[in-house]
């Protein structure tokens, strides 16, 4: 259960970064002032690349595969980073939003259950 609990949070995740992804490259086509085009270019790169790898980690930690769970850490961890600073600027529902999912999240990812499921060494299919 904690498995796809955290596969979800962090597929979630994926899917805001790629709404946020959307928003600037909308913005940047309808001419929103930036300080360097190919500044705001390299961010909307950013963006759509970090969402990738976030799908990416969603889908092989449900999977099983042992280098997942340290990236979906890491992946909570720079979301609470972002998550305080927005509560303490005064955006309470969406830091929020942010910080109980990957607080969940990082509660999750060392139980044993999802610990025992994500080392997962031999077998038919391989882990890595």
């Amino acid at each position: 259960m904690g498995i796809v609990i955290i596969s979800v949070v962090v597929a979630l995740e994926a899917l805001a970064l790629l709404g946020a992804a959307a928003w600037y490259a909308f913005e940047l086509l309808t001419g929103a002032p930036v300080l360097t085009f190919w500044g705001a270019i390299f961010t909307l790169g950013l963006l759509l690349a970090f969402s990738a790898w976030l799908f990416a980690v969603g889908h092989f930690l449900f999977r099983g595969y042992r280098w997942t769970r340290a990236a979906a850490l890491v992946a909570q961890l720079f979301v609470l980073t972002i998550g305080f600073p927005t509560i303490t600027g005064g955006l309470v529902m969406q830091g929020a939003a942010m910080l109980i999912p990957a607080f969940a999240a990082i509660v999750f990812l060392f139980q044993k259950d999802v610990v025992a499921f994500a080392s997962r060494t031999g077998g038919a299919t391989g882990a890595l």
